[in-house]
C-alpha cells in the first residue's frame, strides 16, 4: 500500500504531443520546486497519459501542487491494484468512519487502459464492497447516485487503482516558463500585482519594474511594492522575480517643471512604458504588462489610453481591461496582495488636481519636446536598482 497525490490539467492534453511533452516536464518541475519550497517531503514524481503522481505521505502535498500554475485539480489518493477485488476493498477501508448512519454513498469511478471490465463494473464491484462493510458495522446502507452525502472516487488505471474521497480546487492556466518572458509594470496597488500574477497563470515569466516615485511618494509606497512582489514569488518557486527600481521622481520633476500640469499623469505612463520597452529588449522579453482597468482613473479612458501610446511602439498587455474593481479585488485577495495594496501611504504628490481625461495626441507630442525625453529613460534605465523578491 502506498499514498500519492493525483494531479491533473486541462489545457495541456490539447497540445501536439511534442508540445504536451514539453509541458508537462516543464508542470513538473514546477511541483517539484513547489513542494521543496514548502517543505514537504515526497520521494518521486511520474507522468503517465493525462496524469501525474506524486509519491509522498503529506497531505498538504495537494494543496501545494493545486498553487501551481496548470495544475486543475488534485486529491490525495491510496493506491492498489488493478482489479474490482483490491479496488472494493481499499473503498471500503477508507468508507469506513467516512459514511455514518443516515447518509448516502455513491461510488465514482472511471477506467483508464485495457481491463476485461467496464468503468460500471468498477463502480458496481466497489458499491458493494461498501455496501457489506457499513452493513457489518451495523449502519444501514443507502446509495444515491444524483445527490450523495459522501463520495467515493476510484480511478482504475493500467497497473494501479487510485482511490480517494477529496478533490481540491487547482489553479488552472499553463506552467510557467512556457510563454516566454514579460517585463511588468508593478505598483503597490490592488491592480498591478493582480495583472501580474494573471500573465503568470497564462506561463509568463515576469520581470517586474517598479517606477518609485520618491519624493513625490514616501518609503511606505516602496515597501507595500516590495512585499506585493514578495507576495507574487510565493506563487513561482525556482522562478526567482528580478525586481527593477526605476528612480522616477526626476522625471517627474522635469514634467512639473517644463509641461502641462494637466498632463502629468499622461507624460509619467508614456515615460513608464518607454523605460519598461528598454528593460524588455535588455532581458529578451516580448511584451509589457500593465494593470490598467478601461475607465477606473483618468489615465484609463479610451482617449487617454490611447494618446499614451501614441507613435510608440510598444507591445501592451492588458489582463485586467474588461473586469471590475470587485472583480480585480476577488483575485487579489485569491492570491494574497489585497491586505498589502490597501495599506495606507501618502500618494502621489505628483498628481495634478485636474488631470487631462481627454487628451489629443498631438499635444502629447508637443509636451514631450519641452524636455530631454530620451535622456530621461537613458538616465532611467542606467540608474535602476535590481532587487531579488527571494532575499
Amino acid at each position: 500500500m502506498e499514498n500519492v497525490i493525483i494531479v491533473r490539467y486541462g489545457e495541456l492534453a490539447l497540445k501536439s504531443t511534442g508540445v504536451r511533452n514539453w509541458y508537462e516536464k516543464t508542470l513538473v518541475k514546477n511541483i517539484s520546486a513547489m513542494l521543496e519550497y514548502r517543505g514537504i517531503p515526497y520521494s518521486r514524481i511520474n507522468r503517465e497519459w493525462g496524469r501525474i503522481f506524486i509519491e509522498t505521505d503529506d497531505v498538504r502535498a495537494a494543496k501545494a501542487a493545486a498553487d501551481v500554475f496548470g495544475v486543475v485539480s488534485t486529491s490525495f489518493a491510496q493506491v492498489a491494484d488493478a482489479t474490482i477485488e483490491a479496488a472494493g476493498a481499499l473503498c471500503a477501508k477508507l468508507a469506513d468512519g467516512f459514511v455514518a448512519e443516515g447518509q448516502s454513498f455513491a461510488i465514482r469511478a472511471r477506467r483508464t487502459g485495457n481491463h476485461s471490465f467496464s468503468s460500471r463494473d468498477v463502480g458496481m464491484g466497489c458499491g458493494d464492497a461498501v455496501w457489506q462493510m457499513l452493513e457489518s458495522r451495523g449502519i444501514t446502507p443507502s446509495v444515491d447516485l444524483s445527490n450523495p452525502d459522501k463520495e467515493v472516487f476510484v480511478e482504475m488505471r493500467q497497473n494501479r487503482a487510485y482511490v480517494f474521497t477529496e478533490t481540491v480546487e487547482g489553479v488552472g492556466g499553463l506552467p510557467l516558463g512556457t510563454q516566454g518572458k514579460m517585463v511588468s509594470l508593478v505598483s503597490g496597488g490592488i491592480d498591478s500585482p493582480v495583472s501580474t500574477w494573471l500573465m503568470m497563470k497564462r506561463g509568463v515569466e515576469v520581470i517586474p519594474v517598479y517606477c518609485n516615485n520618491s519624493p513625490y511618494s514616501d518609503d511606505r509606497a516602496h515597501k507595500r511594492t516590495v512585499d506585493c512582489v514578495k507576495a507574487l514569488q510565493e506563487w513561482c518557486p525556482g522562478h526567482p522575480l528580478k525586481l527593477y527600481e526605476i528612480p522616477h521622481g526626476p522625471n517627474l520633476e522635469e514634467f512639473i517643471g517644463k509641461c502641462s500640469k494637466n498632463k502629468t499623469c499622461l507624460m509619467c505612463k508614456r515615460t513608464m512604458y518607454r523605460v519598461a520597452l528598454e528593460i524588455m529588449k535588455k532581458e529578451g522579453a516580448s511584451g509589457i504588462i500593465t494593470g490598467s482597468s478601461l475607465g477606473q482613473v483618468a489615465s484609463q479612458t479610451t482617449y487617454n489610453m490611447y494618446a499614451e501610446l501614441y507613435g510608440l511602439s510598444v507591445p501592451l498587455f492588458h489582463p485586467l481591461i474588461g473586469m471590475d474593481k470587485n472583480e480585480i479585488i476577488d483575485i487579489a485577495r485569491k492570491i494574497g496582495t489585497y491586505d498589502i495594496s490597501i495599506r495606507q501611504t501618502g500618494g502621489c504628490e505628483a498628481v495634478p488636481v485636474h488631470p487631462e481625461v481627454k487628451a489629443a495626441c498631438d499635444s502629447l507630442l508637443a509636451e514631450e519636446k519641452k524636455i530631454d525625453i530620451d535622456g530621461l529613460v537613458k538616465a532611467s534605465v542606467e540608474n535602476a536598482r535590481i532587487l531579488y523578491a527571494e532575499d
